[in-house]
Order: structure tokens, then C-alpha cells, then sequence
């Protein structure tokens, strides 16, 4: 299998040295395939923010190394290459208040500006990424600052994809936004995802968000990796789950209390239409 990002023995202390001393990664091993989309999950101070902004070079490991497409991030001098800004595209929670161009065409723009490249490249990059996040070309020269705020999302969002990097990673895409919202905000993700065939790491608190788009989760809880596993194999372990601080999905919950009382159903679902499939064969089998 080939892994586009790893992490071997990953450390990384906040205020080392100091009375505030504290460790937010803790020897972190991970392997991220080429093309997953991987859920990043844990609760608040469980390290998943930490451990992505290592992935573009953002923070530097107190000890342990970080590799993309094999290769450490940072030189022996300790200077990250310049283009893993480039090829890992980091969208933080929030982005649409990072804009700060006067105009959503320049605003997406910047960052294919910086890898130095022709103006008519650019320009196509710039009409691309606004297709993929469903933005009207005829806002081209509009403020982002007049937009609403998911479109506000959307234009960050964008500036991000244009750079096309081999990476992507958003750090809770979906945070404030209504169901509507959520659903438009992933739906972009994965039609990006299937054009381009880039790695995606979602960072995320909602396990219903992300089971529905992750190949793979990866549940971080006090500085390390506590489980990883396809949707299906993470919720199978509800209870280590909710000992470390996240609520399963609700359906999950459900169907893990209905297995308790002996009914023969699949603890581990984590959408209505598997709930469903999972009553229907049960009543089949003259079991439900």
C-alpha cells in the first residue's frame, strides 16, 4: 500500500520547560493511504488539532518526525520544504474569517499566486475551485465580506482547493452550519475527493458527519491514537468510545442497547438505512 502521510513516533510538548508544561501528541505512529478520506475524531484537548497542523510544517515536533509521500517534512537544517505548504492544504475551523482580499476571485487566487504560477493558470484554478464549492461564476468580482457565511466558507474553502494539494485537511468544515449546510459543505468534499483523488482528513467532533463520508476514522484521546478502523469497526467499540469522552451517533446507540437485551442485531450501525436493512433481515430470520 502506498501512504501519503505518516507520523513515527510523533511528540510534541506545549510549554516545555515551563510550569505549563503539556504534552499534546505522545509518540504518534499513523499511516495514511493515498486517496482515503480519513475522519479525525477525539474529544476537546485530545490532540487531533495538534497533530494536523504537523502535517503542513504549521508546528514542529518536539521529537519524532513527520513524512509526506516518504520523505520528512523538514531538512536536516530543520527548515520545512516550502512546497508541503503546497502539496498539504490546511482549512481551519472557521476560514471564512481569514478572508481578506476585495474580491472572492482575488481571495482564491492568493494562493495559486504564491506557487508562482501563469496568470491564465490561475485564472483557470480560480473558475474551477468556485465550480467545485457551488459558487456562482458572476460573483467573481463580488467582496467575499457581502456574502452569507456559508458562502463566506465556501470562498475559503475554495482558496484552499485551487492550490489542488496532493492533501486536503479541514479542521471541523461543518461547525456552526445548519443540516442543509453540513450536507452542501461534505458533498463538496467528496465530489473534490472523486475528480481528484486526493487524500482528505476530515477533523471532526460529529461522528454522524463523519461516518457517512470517512473510508477510515482515526479516534485520538490523551495525546494518542486510541482506535482506527473503518466506520463499521469503530463503532463496533461503543463503549471505549464513550469512555473517552465522544457521543456515538444516536442510531448506534440504539441498536448497541437493543444488542444488550438480546436482541440479534448489528451493534455497530451508524445510519438509518443500515438500521433498517439490519431490522429487515432480523425480522426475516424470525429473530425480530
Amino acid at each position: 500500500m502506498s501512504y501519503i502521510l505518516q507520523t513515527r513516533g510523533l511528540t510534541y510538548v506545549y510549554g516545555a520547560g515551563t510550569p505549563f508544561e503539556r504534552t499534546a501528541l505522545d509518540h504518534v505512529d499513523i499511516d495514511i493511504a493515498q486517496g482515503e478520506i480519513v475522519g479525525v475524531i477525539g474529544h476537546t484537548g485530545s490532540g487531533k488539532s495538534t497533530l494536523i497542523q504537523h502535517f503542513n510544517g504549521l508546528l514542529k515536533p518536539t521529537s519524532g518526525e513527520v513524512l509526506l509521500g516518504g520523505s520528512s517534512i523538514w531538512n536536516a537544517k530543520g527548515k520545512c520544504a516550502r512546497d508541503v505548504r503546497f502539496r498539504v492544504g490546511l482549512v481551519f475551523q472557521y476560514p471564512e474569517y481569514q478572508l481578506f482580499e476585495e474580491t472572492i476571485a482575488r481571495d482564491i487566487a492568493f494562493g495559486p499566486t504564491n506557487m508562482g504560477l501563469p496568470v491564465s493558470e490561475v485564472d483557470e484554478r480560480v473558475a474551477d475551485a468556485m465550480t467545485v464549492v457551488g459558487l456562482d461564476p458572476t460573483l467573481a468580482e463580488k467582496s467575499p465580506f457581502a456574502l452569507s457565511g456559508g458562502q463566506k466558507r465556501r470562498v475559503a474553502i475554495a482558496g484552499v482547493l485551487a492550490m489542488r494539494p496532493e492533501v486536503l485537511i479541514l479542521d471541523e468544515p461543518t461547525a456552526g452550519l445548519d443540516p442543509c449546510g453540513r450536507d452542501e459543505i461534505l458533498g463538496y468534499i467528496q465530489d473534490y475527493h472523486k475528480h481528484t483523488g486526493a487524500t482528505v482528513l476530515i477533523v471532526t467532533h460529529s461522528m454522524e458527519d463523519i461516518a457517512r463520508v470517512a473510508d477510515r476514522m482515526l479516534v485520538m484521546s490523551h495525546a494518542r491514537v486510541l482506535m482506527t478502523g473503518t466506520p463499521r469497526e469503530v463503532f463496533s467499540r461503543t463503549d471505549e468510545l464513550v469512555a473517552a469522552g465522544l457521543a456515538v451517533p444516536e442510531i448506534t446507540q440504539v441498536f448497541g442497547e437493543l444488542h444488550r437485551r438480546g436482541v440479534p442485531v448489528d451493534p455497530s450501525v451508524f445510519t438509518i438505512e443500515q438500521a433498517l436493512d439490519a431490522l429487515r433481515r432480523a425480522k426475516e430470520a424470525g429473530t425480530c
